[in-house]
């Protein structure tokens, strides 16, 4: 989708046997690995306004035409993913890109899209019918009469709990150094590929939570869930401070404080509270200073004001946006991660891997994940991160375009396992 190939007769054969083959075009995962130097994916299409998520997969073994890119459209974010073919480079391979966009300024996502519907057209020729988008999310049925006015393309919608497990079971079988651990002392170990992949449970942290038991290929379950997610982190940070994007309030939350809005033990206790193993900085009460502090201010204005005047600074007293960006960050934080060890414990399960883009690779939350997920547990259970996390359910949608099976972890359904992971073709 993105360089024009050198050889125009060779390119035109294999792309009629694209069309009159589909599935015919294998993606190879041979020796695929996440580029870690390039601070910005290698995109042919530069726009204002978008966000180029870097850590592209690159996929040096496949040489072939890739004719659909796939959009998860959220409630907060619409993540895309595509596939661009590197000419110039030894081996000849390719990548996949990763982008996304405010749902709000979908116009801007749709038009990306256009333009790389114009960069294949240019690389293999002018039919409109070779490329179509692959849309998941709430988004994919909101907005599927302007997706498919404005771009003149087939869109295919997938189910996006199903897109959630494929993309989440290529990205753990087929992908190196995706998944890891986290924790203050060990900040990124990353895991092996495990025989015993199910059952497992994956927290979807997007603008609100989903919590699914995966049991086995294809085989899943919602088994809960929470409201309080992403997007009441946006909305109330919204409200309480000037922050406008969602990087900026993560950005607060790195130099916040939140005992400065938080009552802690130690404010209870004086000391920890040893009988029931928590120390005197565990949160007793989130944002549960602010009364009490708010409290003390309006009594000293009473005391110091002179006969006759109302003894008020409008109850006013100052709190950081930092600080409440780390109290409500920790709040919703910990409330997910007890959620998800609880589900784990009623639907026994040890592995819990958590995704959405709530998280972005943000090293306090995922702390507090991980941490809740060991102090609840005792241990016994250990929290997976990913580092395309919140591309779960984009990734899916890509993969939804492929035959039954594929991987080669057959990562979909059981029988013989591929070589390779097969692609279907518009």
């Amino acid at each position: 989708m993105s360089s024009t190939n050198h050889n125009p007769s060779s390119r035109a054969t294999r792309l009629e046997k694209a069309i009159t083959n589909p599935g015919a075009v294998k993606i190879n995962v041979k020796g695929a690995f996440i580029v870690d130097e390039d601070p910005r994916s290698k995109s042919p299409v530069r726009l204002d306004g978008v966000h180029y998520e870097g850590h592209d997969i690159r996929l040096p073994h496949h040489t072939g035409v890739v004719s659909h890119v796939a959009v998860d459209i959220g409630g907060s974010l619409a993540k895309l993913i595509y596939f661009t073919r590197e000419l110039d480079s030894v081996d000849n391979g390719g990548r996949l890109n990763f982008i996304n966009f405010d749902t709000h300024r979908i116009d801007l996502c749709i038009n990306f899209i256009k333009e790389l519907k114009e960069e294949y057209q240019k690389a293999h020729g002018p039919s409109s019918d070779e490329l179509c988008v692959v849309a998941t999310g709430g988004g994919a049925f909101k907005y599927y009469d302007k997706l498919k006015e404005t771009l003149k393309v087939n869109i295919i919608r997938e189910d996006e709990m199903e897109c959630l497990i494929t993309g989440l079971d290529f990205f753990i079988t087929e992908i190196p150094n995706e998944v890891f651990t986290y924790s203050e002392t060990d900040p990124m170990q990353f895991a092996e590929a495990r025989p015993d992949v199910y059952p497992y449970l994956l927290v979807n942290i997007g603008s609100g939570v989903s919590m699914i038991k995966v049991s086995g290929p294809r085989q899943y379950q919602r088994v809960g869930g929470t409201h309080l997610g992403g997007g009441t982190f946006w909305g109330i940070m919204s409200l309480l401070t000037g922050a406008r994007t969602f990087d900026d309030m993560l950005a607060m939350a790195d130099t916040g404080d939140n005992s400065g809005v938080d009552m802690l033990v130690g404010d209870i206790y004086g000391m920890d509270y040893n009988r029931i193993g928590l120390k005197s900085t565990a949160i007793a009460s989130t944002f549960g200073k602010v009364f009490r502090l708010k409290n003390e201010v309006n009594e000293e204005d009473g005391e110091d004001k002179p006969d006759g005047e109302d003894g008020q600074t409008n109850g006013e007293v100052t709190f950081r946006p930092e600080d409440m960006s780390r109290s409500l960050l920790y709040a919703i934080s910990n409330n997910i991660g007890q959620i998800a060890y609880l589900q784990s414990e009623k639907h026994q399960v040890k592995h819990i891997y958590f995704g959405g883009s709530f998280i972005r690779g943000h090293r306090q939350t995922m702390n507090t994940l991980s941490y809740a997920i060991r102090f609840w547990s005792k241990g016994e259970k250990q929290a997976y991160f990913l580092r395309h996390e919140g591309y779960i359910g984009a990734v899916g949608a890509f993969l939804r375009r492929q035959p039954a099976n594929w991987g080669r972890r057959n990562s979909l359904d059981g029988g013989a396992v591929p070589q390779e992971l097969k692609s279907s073709s518009s």
